[in-house]
């Protein structure tokens, strides 16, 4: 079942005049500020916005059945790729997920998929698509990102942490090939009791991004060597 119209309210009640000292680095602090009910082909959803105080970022939970107050959540961190998720881009594996992670959880009892507002690993849109030039010319992932004078990851994870707290979740089942999502909720006391791993299929076109993520970002990826 999904949340009700009255812990809608009272969760909207609750976070109207929300703030706080923030979290992570930059001191981020979200607040709820909008649900609505949001079918899709993936099961039924409702969309939670959150308002941001530092950069004006909205950020996203969608949430399938009442996980307010729940244990063992599953929970994926999807960090917004227009190139991908939007327009099908083969470079990587950002739409697969995303597709694959929604259906999982609209199969489930309940799941809740928060989408980040952290372009390109964290660098934006545009620093991407200059990576993406750099790749052209033959560097893998991570050397173009160090090339235009960023870390391989610059993504924080603190704001993923502030809105399942807002969302009263008690503790997550991490969707995630990735062991520094995991580190990153962790390290902002969210407790997390299982790593559910979430693979889709390679193709010839993001093969060689897919190992640089399993080489050199130490993601926990398997059956690429089967891919040409």
């Amino acid at each position: 079942m999904p949340m009700t119209h009255l812990q809608i309210k009272e969760l909207l009640d609750e976070n109207r005049f929300h703030d706080c000292e923030g979290m992570g680095k930059d001191k981020i602090c979200v607040r709820i500020a909008a649900i609505a009910e949001l079918p899709s082909r993936f099961g039924q959803y409702q969309v939670v916005a959150f308002w941001n105080n530092r950069d004006g970022k909205e950020h996203a939970a969608f949430v399938h059945g009442d996980v307010t107050g729940k244990e063992d959540v599953p929970v994926r961190l999807h960090s917004e790729c227009l190139t991908g998720d939007a327009i099908g881009s083969l470079r990587c594996d950002c739409r697969d997920q995303l597709e694959s992670a929604l259906a999982a959880i609209g199969k489930m009892e309940g799941g809740i998929l928060l989408y980040l507002r952290q372009e390109g690993r964290g660098i934006g849109f545009l620093n991407k698509i200059r990576a993406y030039g750099l790749q052209d010319l033959g560097l893998d992932t991570v050397e173009a990102n160090l090339a235009l004078g960023f870390r391989d990851d610059e993504r924080d994870y603190s704001v993923a942490a502030h809105m399942l707290r807002s969302l009263k979740v008690r503790s997550v089942r991490l969707m995630t090939n990735n062991p520094v999502k995991y580190g990153g909720l962790e390290g902002f006391g969210l407790d997390i009791t299982e790593r559910v791993p979430l693979q889709t299929s390679a193709n010839p076109e993001n093969i060689a991004y897919l190992r640089t993520k399993r080489e050199r970002m130490g993601h926990l990826l398997h059956g690429l060597d089967d891919v040409l």
